[in-house]
């Protein structure tokens, strides 16, 4: 199986600072850590995924390699000499195998490059209505000093001499005669003994890169959109990966979100509740009136029906769920106590008729106490 993008393991954009990448892979191993999770195999495989991660992109010249070249950059392995022992024995039936079943290497070293993830933060109101937005991403851009062949101007790469220009090697094992990427051009069967200023060599310098992404209506938490071809550059002339713009919603001052739903909590007086009574209440779409019938208890939801987000395929939307609560009144005047103390009063001469929720919970307390 073809590892993970190192930025995709710890959750961050490819731009992230070294706080940023310290604190995600510390939430990561803390959650993932073997002690923590002793029966656990999946737990233990995590934690080391990320503890890989942290270890090549905390290191700044792993990283820059690694962004670079992918991980073929911060492949130990890339970089043995031909002939070596078991290691580069197992290294050559892991291409050998890799190519078989549909790896990610193919001949002559040539590569595709991986797949890389974006973070986007949209609000309710982006993600209910859809919008339009753009993103800015380091990318690796041929180098227009040496156009793309790594070599100092008025130079040029010149045939590998530990494969003679043919990109593989040959390993001999006993009775077994093994092909593999040479180890010192990477299947490129070319070397740059004068390497280029600009990019020392690499044939490609890093940029930022403005990239458009529509957001359809009704996109959810990680959601993901995917932009062909716009991931990691590929090594040798393979194709590039994709890159996948993940969705995150910020938290939302009014609403919570459940799918299409939408629910919020709706304060009502005590004369409202009782009496019944209009309220005008908030959604995406503008003001919507409800009506308060009398008698309404804490707890009961009135449903506005179309209400809430659109299906992100289809044309149905949801609804808005209003859950009412009953509001104490706080800072009461005199004459507001007053009657509030009338109305007690009043109310406790016939518990059953006005406060028959009260009265049946007293008689289960008198119950229990074998009263």
């Amino acid at each position: 199986m073809a590892k993970r993008d190192y930025y995709e393991v710890l959750g961050v954009n490819r731009d992230a600072d070294e706080d940023t990448l310290k604190k995600a892979y510390r939430k990561l191993a803390m959650k993932h850590h073997p002690d923590r999770n002793p029966d656990n195999p999946k737990a233990e495989e995590a934690f080391k995924e990320a503890k890989e991660a942290w270890e090549i992109l905390s290191d700044a010249d792993k990283r820059a390699a690694y962004d670079q070249y992918g991980h073929a950059g911060v492949d130990p392995s890339m970089g043995a000499a031909a002939g070596a022992g078991m290691g580069g024995f197992a290294d050559a039936f892991g291409d050998i195998f890799g190519e078989i079943f549909g790896g990610g290497r193919g001949r002559n070293g040539v590569y595709r490059g991986a797949d890389l993830r974006y973070n986007l933060e949209i609000s309710l109101e982006e993600a209910a209505r859809g919008t339009d937005t753009q993103i800015r991403i380091p990318t690796q851009a041929k180098c227009e000093t040496c156009e793309g062949s790594g070599a100092k101007p008025g130079t040029r790469p010149t045939a590998c001499p530990t494969c003679d220009g043919h990109g593989q090697v040959r390993m001999q094992q006993g009775f077994f005669s093994i092909q593999q990427t040479c180890p010192r051009c990477h299947g490129t069967g070319k070397i740059v003994p004068t390497p280029c200023g600009t990019c020392n060599g690499a044939g490609a310098v890093k940029k930022q890169k403005t990239l458009s992404v529509k957001i359809p209506a009704g996109v959810d938490e990680g959601d993901r959109i995917r932009l062909s071809g716009e991931g990691e550059m590929g090594a040798n002339g393979g194709p590039p990966g994709d890159l996948y713009v993940v969705m995150h919603l910020k938290p939302h001052a009014m609403f919570k979100r459940d799918g299409t739903n939408l629910h919020c909590d709706m304060p009502v007086s005590i004369a409202t509740a009782a009496l019944g009574g209009e309220i005008e209440i908030p959604t995406l779409d503008g003001q919507a009136k409800i009506r308060i019938p009398p008698e309404t208890q804490t707890g009961k939801v009135f449903r506005l029906r179309g209400k809430g987000i659109k299906q992100v395929r289809g044309s149905g939307h949801g609804d808005l769920m209003c859950h009412v609560y009953i509001e104490t009144p706080v800072n009461l005047t005199a004459r507001q106590r007053e009657l509030l103390l009338e109305f007690e009063s009043i109310s406790s001469e016939d518990p059953s008729r006005h406060n028959p929720q009260t009265k049946g919970w007293f008689d289960k307390v008198r119950d229990f106490f074998g009263g």
